[in-house]
Order: structure tokens, then sequence, then C-alpha cells
């Protein structure tokens, strides 16, 4: 399934799932059964997916999807947990600043905590910081907790995921590239905007792309319609599982916890070089495309 959260023609913000091209709001469809947000969807997910199956839709609580406005899927999650696990990205990007890979990313994967309050979905504008002029997109997967747990087992971990969906996770370089001398970070680099969606896909349908224990998902991005990075999920180098195992480590994890990948090889403009292209201006589109995902679109503005 394809779980979405809208704005319907009266402005409100309702969660539902997308079938047949319409867009069904949950609650009214079930008649009050289920909840009117993702979040406490999420939280009591295993009974209200219970319920999904019962629910007979014959046009109540439907919309034409033209008729509302997606936004993310998730927009008030209570973290974001940002992890740094394909090992292309992290080994050009880093000598891209005369760096090598340092040992230790190989023994654990790392994170860090993003802004969970500046999540947008698709179609919204990035609103560039003022102080920065090195704007840059990143190509990502996130997962997307879906059952309480701490020191969860890499061998359990699918159980604790709801679904997965994109994510963007912007940057200001020379912002990020200044504060992270001191040994800290990223933190105003990476606070302003979040973009996840379009929808949040449920684990069983992506189950037609496993490969063992990765996917086989081309993910693409573009800009202005002119394809730029290019690469797949199957090459990440740590796992979803091992990625819940280490957040979860002393710590619980809570329904609506987003998890990301990082950046795929290529992802974003860091990595490929102003030579390929400049960095991000006002007016800019980036498409974010993922097999099984959708597509996340987003423009930038001053």
């Amino acid at each position: 399934m394809k779980f979405v959260t809208f704005r319907n023609h009266d402005g409100e913000e309702r969660a539902g799932w997308l079938e047949n091209k319409k867009v069904i709001d949950m609650n009214i469809a079930s008649d009050g059964l289920l909840p009117s947000s993702m979040l406490h969807f999420l939280e009591n997910a295993e009974e209200y997916m219970g319920i999904i199956q019962n629910i007979a839709i014959e046009g109540k609580g439907a919309y034409e999807l033209e008729d509302v406005q997606l936004l993310a899927p998730l927009p008030n999650p209570p973290s974001i947990r940002d992890f740094y696990a394909f090992e292309q990205h992290v080994r050009t990007a880093r000598g891209r600043r005369g760096l090598d890979v340092v040992p230790e990313w190989y023994e654990i994967p790392v994170f860090y905590f993003t802004n969970h309050r500046s999540v947008i979905g698709p179609n919204a504008m990035v609103q560039r910081p003022a102080k920065c002029e090195w704007l840059d997109y990143e190509l990502e997967i996130a997962c997307i907790i879906g059952k309480q747990g701490k020191n969860i087992r890499k061998e359990e971990a699918d159980q604790y995921i709801f679904g997965y969906c994109i994510l963007n996770d912007w940057s200001a370089r020379d912002l990020q590239a200044k504060e992270m001398k001191v040994g800290l970070g990223p933190a105003k680099g990476k606070d302003f905007a979040t973009s996840l969606g379009p929808f949040i896909v449920t684990k069983d349908e992506l189950e037609q792309y496993r490969m063992n224990e990765h996917y086989n998902l081309t993910m693409t991005a573009k800009v202005n319609g002119k394809v730029l990075s290019e690469g797949n999920f199957k090459d990440i180098y740590y796992t979803f599982a091992q990625m819940i195992e280490r957040a979860s480590d002393g710590v619980t994890l809570y329904p609506g916890d987003v998890i990301g990948s990082g950046t795929v090889g290529t992802g974003c403009i860091l990595e490929l070089g102003t030579e390929v292209h400049r960095w991000l201006e006002s007016g800019d589109t980036v498409e974010l495309e993922i097999t099984g995902l959708g597509a996340l679109q987003n423009t930038i503005t001053e």
C-alpha cells in the first residue's frame, strides 16, 4: 500500500492511502475507526492495518488525486536519523576534500540527527538559507519505523519497519563545511529543509526487488529535467537492519521515527563536482526518482 498525507479542498490536513488513482481519507472511509494523521496511524499500525483490510470503499472519503494537495506523507516525525551508508559517496565526497575514508567508517554505521520540524513534501518550495551560496540536494531512501523497540537485533529489524519513501537531505555546503571544521555537525548546513514523499510504500511492495539483504532499486536525480545522479540501492554498504540495530542500541525507537540511508553514489553535486553542475539556484527544480517509491520534486526559492 501507498500511504499519504494530503490537504483536502477545505484546507484540512488528512491521512490516507492511494487506491485506483484515488486518495482515500482513512478516517472518513473507516467511519472514524482510523485516525486522521499518519503519525497516529503508525503508533498503532498493526491493529489499524487489520481494519483497513475490512474497509469496503464505496466513494466515501475518496478524492481524485488532482483534487488534493499531497504533503509529506509523515509531516511530523518524532525524529530523523540520517546515516552515511553508501561507500562510494563517502569515498568520493571525502576524496574531494583530500581525505581518505577513516577505518572507523567500516566498523560502525554512523548518523546525525537532522531537524524533524523542517520536513516538507512533494512540490513544496525549498527556501535557500540567506547565507548559503552552495546549495545541494542529496538522493536518499528513508525507512519509516512502525513499531516501538530498543536494542533491536539486525536479524529482527525487519519487523520494526513499516515502509519506505524518498528522502532529499537538502544541504548548504558552505555552511556545513565551516561548522564541521570545528568537529561537530552538520547542523545549520542541514537545518532548513528535508523532503519526504510522495508517499510511504509498505515494505511488502518492495519484496519483488529484494536481493538477499539488499534491494535492486534504481535511484536517479534530475535538475531542471537533466539527469545528474544515477545509482542503485543494492550498492549500499550498511543495510537498514544494521542501521536500526545501531540506532536502537541503548535507545528506544518509536513509531514514526525516520531512518535515512545517506546519499547514494553520485547522488549530490558535492560528489559530482561543480564542473558537472553548478550549485543550485533560485528557480531550479530537483526531481528524485526511485524504483517502487515514485518521484519527489521540489523547486528552489530565495
